[in-house]
């Protein structure tokens, strides 16, 4: 019998709440894309989950280098890719599935960097991802709909950077353990503003900037909220709050269920439909989670204590 008690239903609700928004993302990620550059999307997502808020949530304890990093690698490394991805062919729902990898990405940066060693399992599962990741990327092509090869290695880069900015998060940990989580997300969130800003000047040029500015619409504004408040805010919150709850092998599983809702939602969305190239490396992806989650070890031991049949 476990030792840790399990999710009581308010956390379970509250896991449910994070697979939801996190897998309707890709959905609004595109949607603001109709209208804006990528650079530019990712300078609105963050100016909106910081800049209201620094007033009336304190700093937590930390040093800035931390706020920094994680703003750098979570905010202009994995968004900026992601859009930037996005935009040139990745579909939503693929882009669901493939960023699921970072738990692999940070499996390989967690042995050198934080010296935490991994399960002969976690290896047997990024071998199995990998396979499955090999097989999604073959299935590309440039037709209406199709992923194309450049947006999958984007939105690979962009998983590689959630891993980055995770090993920051440990960092943190052990700096000061009892952080509160949304007020690291807020002011970590002022930090790729400007970067953001910049770079959308640097590549669309300040007139196309102050133009999609101008003709900001409803859709956008509404894509560019969903981002802000609800997946950076409200389910990075929730995530970091129930890591600090319970185990991470009882939490992190949740996540297998983000690309169910990514690919759902993209196919009502947009009508995107996976073809069977692409269902089987996501099957693959998804197997390959399992497996390093050691949820194939827990169902055998669950299946050797099961009472006899009578």
């Amino acid at each position: 019998m476990s030792s840790t008690p399990a999710l009581s239903r308010g956390d379970l609700a509250r896991a449910l709440c994070v697979v939801l928004i996190w897998g309707l993302n890709f959905v609004a990620m595109k949607l603001g894309l109709q209208d804006l550059s990528p650079m530019l999307l990712g300078a609105l997502r963050f100016a909106a989950a910081s800049l209201p808020l620094l007033l009336f949530v304190a700093r937590p304890a930390l040093p800035w280098r931390y706020f920094a990093a994680y703003g750098l690698a979570q905010g202009v490394g994995q968004f900026g890719l992601l859009f930037l991805g996005l935009q040139l062919g990745m579909t939503a729902g693929m882009a669901s599935v493939v960023m699921q990898t970072q738990a692999f990405f940070t499996l390989l940066l967690a042995g050198p960097l934080l010296g935490e060693r991994a399960r002969r399992d976690q290896w047997l599962g990024l071998a199995v991802a990998l396979a499955g990741l090999l097989v999604i990327a073959t299935a590309h092509g440039n037709g209406p709909g199709q992923m194309t090869l450049i947006g999958f290695i984007l939105t690979l880069s962009a998983a590689f950077m959630w891993a980055a900015s995770n090993v920051v998060v440990r960092f943190a940990v052990r700096t000061t353990p009892g952080y509160d989580p949304f007020g690291f997300i807020v002011w970590s969130s002022v930090v790729p503003v400007l970067p953001f800003l910049l770079l959308a000047v640097a590549m669309d040029g300040s007139a196309q900037v102050l133009r999609q500015l101008g003709g900001l619409d409803l859709r956008a504004l509404l894509a560019v909220l969903f981002l802000a408040w609800f997946a950076t805010l409200l389910a990075y919150t929730l995530w970091t709050r129930l890591l600090q709850r319970h185990p991470a092998g009882r939490v992190v599983p949740f996540s297998l269920l983000v690309p169910v809702v990514g690919l759902a939602a993209a196919a009502l969305a947009f009508g995107e439909r996976p073809s069977p190239a692409q269902w089987l490396g996501t099957a693959a992806v998804l197997a390959g989670l399992v497996i390093n989650q050691g949820m194939a070890g827990r169902l055998r031991g669950w299946w050797k204590r099961r009472p006899a049949s009578v």
